[in-house]
């Protein structure tokens, strides 16, 4: 496994964090997951199957889980001494909230000399809003990102995936691997820090682009590519069809597939900019033609001729489509006391040392004893440590 022998001290909740520890879990980290006494709060969230929420399992995989309160002298003790034997240690509090517990940078330096310490939160470390709470809905809003989606009618629309966690504990994950590199070079630490808005705005692509260059606000163009047309949804003669024709030369290919050739010599769809100028009627066409068959057959005729296609899927027809399940997106994982649970599989793949499950998602606390005998502690103090015990779910 490519980080095995790493040890990272997981102090994050909820998702940004969680799936960043995830990533490096997948790719061999030691991962200790510290928790409170009453847990992670997405123990209790989403379904929960057999007692055990399957939206925590999905994002705590190939992870310990160690049952401390952080509130005591003792519980701070504790982690301080874990610390000790980290490479990494990953928070998602806000700013300050760290250095409030007693592990500043100095501090963790001091109990790890070349730690690297990572942190997710809303704004960023330092600026006016440093100190604000955050969540996905405001990253997506004050990001730029919620008002590029939707239409005029519609007006600013959330993207329904938390997409501002996702991007973050990415980069998060990004740029913990970088710093252990950095470290293997030099042998010095580093703090990392990705925040919910930077990361999405920094998702902006093109938009950013043409308003940075412009100065014109995008228009949330639904379904409509912004740049380029013909470009969206259309309906077959069963349902819809997306198809991409992303230049002129797989526009061309576009038209002679669909038997449009005509259109090539329309002056009205010339150019890229004249065909967005005139989006209404070159849609039009395109659905004329395309509403006469299958997606099936569209499927395959479009793919034939170079031009990118898909039908709109849900869910239960993605894990079932033979390209995902050939790519092992979708893992069975045995929890014992809980059952099988079914979850995402490894969007990296490594050809030498491929990721595994090495083991499911703990219960609350499960290693606490483990660990802390790891670190010395007796059985006496490890039961005065754990306290009475919580509910898991």
């Amino acid at each position: 496994m490519h980080l095995e022998g790493i040890r990272v001290v997981d102090l994050t909740r909820i998702l940004s964090g969680p799936f960043c520890t995830m990533l490096l879990a997948d790719m061999g980290a030691d991962v200790i997951k510290v928790e409170p006494p009453e847990g992670d709060p997405v123990r209790a969230q989403g379904a929960v199957v057999d007692g055990l929420s399957w939206y925590f399992a999905s994002f705590n995989r190939n992870k310990r889980s160690v049952r401390l309160d952080m509130r005591t002298a003792d519980g701070i003790t504790a982690l301080k001494r874990l610390i000790e034997t980290a490479d990494v240690v990953v928070d998602n509090f806000r700013p300050g909230v760290m250095a409030q517990m007693g592990l500043d940078w100095d501090t963790l330096c001091e109990l790890s000399p070349g730690i690297v310490h990572t942190s997710i939160n809303g704004f960023g470390e330092t600026g006016p809003y440093a100190g604000r709470p955050a969540f996905d809905f405001i990253a997506q809003a004050m990001s730029g990102f919620m008002g590029m989606n939707g239409t005029p009618e519609t007006g600013p629309l959330r993207s329904g995936l938390p997409v501002s966690d996702l991007v973050a504990g990415q980069y998060a994950a990004l740029g913990t691997m970088a710093a252990l590199v950095r470290r293997e070079r030099t042998g010095l630490g580093e703090r990392v820090s990705a925040s919910l808005v930077d990361s999405l705005l920094s998702f902006g692509a093109y938009a950013s682009a043409e308003h940075l260059a412009s100065g014109k606000l995008p228009v949330a163009s639904g379904n409509d590519h912004p740049l380029v047309a013909p470009y969206g949804l259309f309906t077959a003669a069963d349902g819809e069809l997306a198809i991409a024709p992303s230049n002129d030369a797989i526009y061309f290919k576009l038209l002679k597939a669909l038997g449009l050739e005509a259109l090539r010599t329309d002056p009205r769809f010339a150019s890229n900019t004249l065909r967005m100028q005139n989006r209404a009627a070159i849609n039009a066409c395109i659905d004329g033609a395309v509403r006469l068959h299958t997606r099936e057959h569209w499927i395959a005729v479009l793919n034939a001729a170079g031009v990118p296609c898909g039908t709109v899927m849900q869910l239960d027809e993605v894990y079932a489509d033979p390209q995902i399940r050939h790519q092992q997106m979708m893992l069975e994982v045995p929890h014992p006391g809980h059952g099988t649970v079914r979850m995402n599989g490894f969007p990296v793949k490594f050809t030498q040392s491929p990721s595994v499950v090495r083991h499911p998602a703990p219960d609350l606390g499960a290693d606490t004893e483990s660990v802390l005998a790891e670190l010395g502690y007796s059985a006496e103090e490890i039961a005065a440590l754990r306290g009475p015990q919580t509910a898991t779910v």
